[in-house]
Parts: C-alpha cells; structure tokens; sequence
C-alpha cells in the first residue's frame, strides 16, 4: 500500500472492498462447482456410474465428491506454505486457475455410455484438481480478507461465509429452474451441464480481478518465514488440534445442506424443484446473515457466539429431523431449512475470523489450510457419503442428524479449549 493510499481513508475503504470482492467472487465459485456436483449427483451417478442399482450408483458419486477431498491437505500444504512465503494474492491466483481447469473438463466430458470406463476416471482426476485447488482457497482467501483490517477481521473474514450462501443460492436456483422447466431426459442429456458452464464464466474475471489486487498490509509489514509447514507441526501443534476440531462442525452443517436437496427427493419423496426452493433459503440466510455474524463476534467475542449456536444444533437438530421425516412436506423442509440455516450460520460465519487469529501471520494461511482441509476431509467431504450410509445402515431416516451431534460435541470441546487453552473469549 502506497504512502497516498494509506493516507487517504476513502482509497483504504475502496481498497478493502475490492479485497472482499475478489476473495468472494474466487471463493463462490470454487464453492459453486462443489455444490453443484453434490446437487447433481443423482444424475451424475447414472451418467458416469451405471451399476443397474440406483443406490449403489449415488454411493459411488458421493464417494467421488468424497476423494476429491483426499487433496485438500495436499493443495493446503502446498499453496498454504507458497502464500505463507511468496504472498497472499499469488496463491489466489493460482487456485482460481485450477478450479477452472477441473471445471472445463466436467463441463465437457463425455459419459459411461459414449467412452466408457475412461468417464469415471477423469471425472475423479477433475474432481482431484477441484479438490487441491480448494484445499488453497479457504485460508489464502480468509487470511486476505481478515488482514485487510485487523481490528475487523470477524466482520470482512466473514465474507468467506456469505459468498458461499450466494454459492448455495445460485445452485440451487440453477437446480430449481432447471428441474422444473426441463424434463427429465432433457436434464439427463445437457441440463446438468448448464451451471458448470456458468462456473467457466465466472472464472476469468475472478482471475482478472485477483490479479490487479494488492497484497495484504499485514503480510508485507510481517517477517516471513521459508518454512511455514515446518514451523507449525514444529511450535503450533495444539493450535493446529483446536483449530480441526472447530471446523468440524462448520463443514459438517454445511454439507448436511449441501445433501438436502438428494434428502429430500430419495428420502421425502418431494419434487426435484421444490427441494431445490427450500435450500435457496439457506443460501439467503448465509449470503444476509454472516456479515451481522462477523460485525458481533468483534464486539461480544467469536467463540462465546459460536457456543451459543453448537449447544442449540446439538439440542435441536434431531427434533428437527424427527418432525421433518413425520412431516414430509414442503413447508416442513423450508421450516427445517431455515433453522439450520440461521444456527449453521451463526456457527460459520464466526469461524474464519477466529481461525485467522488463532495462528501467527508467518504462518496463518498454512496453519488455516491445514485446519481447515483435515476436517473438511475427514468429516465433510464424505459427510453426504456417510449421512447416505447411515440411513441406510440404521434403517431410519432421522439418521442425519446423529452425524450433526456427533460434530457438535467435537466443535464444543475445541471451543471450550481454545477459550480455557488460547484465551479467546
């Protein structure tokens, strides 16, 4: 930042909203591909899994959905440690190209029936790429967004969160309209496509912007180090523990309404189109509410909000499927949806800030990526696989929400640790 720049408040407040809007927009879309894959996936088991059994053919796609996941620590290690050393706006840059190159090739792949065997098998190696590149997303775009402005970082480290709920919202108008206005052949044979192509369309000028950016006060003001990666496992172990077991909840909320809408067709019996309606609501809830989220935790404390919102997941959430599975009805499900809505995003959207507080600035995009990816690895990218499983394996449909109070309990002992271990309020 210039000397002018610096002394010129107008410039900074113009400066920092075009951080926030080059980290979203690259976030949505790294978020859209991913939610679209998992909202298409009953489709997509057929067009690139056909066993002959439609169960077998979605546990396969959601396992799929699942390994890309296998790469996120990988692309957190690698891109975390390069923006750790070389800056944050490099590796934003680079993970924004990725995703656009693993979503071109899902947008134009041929299925089982026209290549056979060969489909399935790029169609892991583009989600692979998707998921190295979204292992590098999450921290280098929180730690540009909370380093912007310090004494905000709740607030503009929120941003994260919103632009995920205008994900939500955007897929699942895409679903909506899509399965209402197309038949089922017609979605069968190139609807599906439609919003992957759309990503491809977002991706340059999120590129473009990215890349006219300036790099973070914060990071060029701090001393770097060669070996981010190296010092963490060395002098932040319990950081590292405490900040895993944050984000499991957070990913686990968020992939339990990234399989709603396949909850909601397979297990409710409701229309394609009206699922798709109930979890847009979500998305406006998450895109409204995650910046009044942030904008509290910097003035009461970010883990005393996000307590408030584990305890009531941990209360509610199996009342809620209950009801639901007894109600099956839209109304129902949008009720259901917007409870979840509000407590998952009363929990998310206080979590990027606080991660980015818990690690040094040598050393918080590898610290934040690594957190971040192992949960998300371990416990939300096969969330819709397990979830899946578990309704199967208890022979109940409220099974979804045994996966949700096992997550909250985690999340409440890494929260009660970071305030009596770490001294966050």
């Amino acid at each position: 930042m210039s000397a002018t720049t610096a002394a010129n408040p107008a410039a900074v407040r113009r400066g920092t909203w075009r951080a926030v809007v080059a980290a979203s927009i690259g976030n949505a879309l790294e978020w859209f591909d991913l939610v679209v894959y998992g909202f298409f996936a009953v489709i997509i088991s057929k067009l690139f899994f056909p066993t002959g059994n439609d169960t077998v053919s979605l546990l396969l796609t959601l396992g799929t959905f699942g390994v890309s996941f296998f790469m996120r620590p990988l692309g957190a290690v690698v891109l975390g440690a390069y923006a750790d050393r070389v800056g944050r706006k490099a590796a934003l840059t680079l993970s924004i190209l990725l995703m656009m190159i693993g979503t071109l090739i899902i947008a134009i792949l041929p299925t089982y029936e026209t290549i056979g065997v060969a489909a399935p098998l790029i169609l892991v190696a583009a989600r692979l790429m998707q998921g190295f590149s979204a292992g590098g997303e999450f921290g280098s775009a929180t730690a540009f967004l909370a380093e912007h402005v310090p004494g905000r970082r709740g607030f503009f480290a929120s941003w994260q969160v919103a632009s995920q709920g205008l994900t939500t919202l955007l897929a699942a108008g895409f679903g909506a309209v899509l399965t209402g206005e197309l038949s089922p052949a017609q979605m069968v044979a190139w609807g599906w496509r439609v919003p992957f192509f759309f990503g491809l369309l977002i991706g340059p000028i999120a590129w473009y912007i990215r890349t006219k950016l300036d790099e973070t006060p914060e990071f060029l003001a701090a001393e770097t180090t060669d070996t981010p990666l190296r010092d963490t496992f060395a002098s932040q172990k319990l950081r590292l523990l405490i900040a895993i077991g944050i984000v499991v909840l957070g990913t686990v909320s968020t992939y339990l309404v990234l399989f709603m809408p396949t909850y909601g067709v397979k297990q409710l019996g409701l229309a394609p189109s009206v699922a798709f309606q109930a979890i847009a609501l979500t998305g406006v809830i998450q895109l409204v509410f995650s910046p009044l989220v942030g904008h509290l935790s910097d003035r009461y404390g970010r883990t005393s909000i996000m307590l408030i919102s584990a305890v009531l997941l941990l209360v509610l959430i199996y009342p809620a499927f209950a009801w639901l599975v007894a109600n099956p009805t839209f109304g129902a499900l949008i009720i259901v949806q917007v409870v979840l809505g509000f407590l998952m995003t009363g929990y998310f959207a206080a979590l990027p800030g606080l991660l980015s507080e818990i690690f040094p600035v040598q050393t918080r995009t590898t610290g934040m990526s690594l957190a971040y990816n192992i949960a998300v690895t371990i416990f939300g990218g096969f969330g819709p696989f397990i979830i899946a499983w578990l309704i199967r394996a208890a022979d109940t449909k409220v099974a979804p929400s045994f996966y949700m109070i096992f997550a909250a309990l985690v999340s409440l002992v890494a929260l009660i640790a970071a305030r009596r271990k770490l001294g966050f309020n």
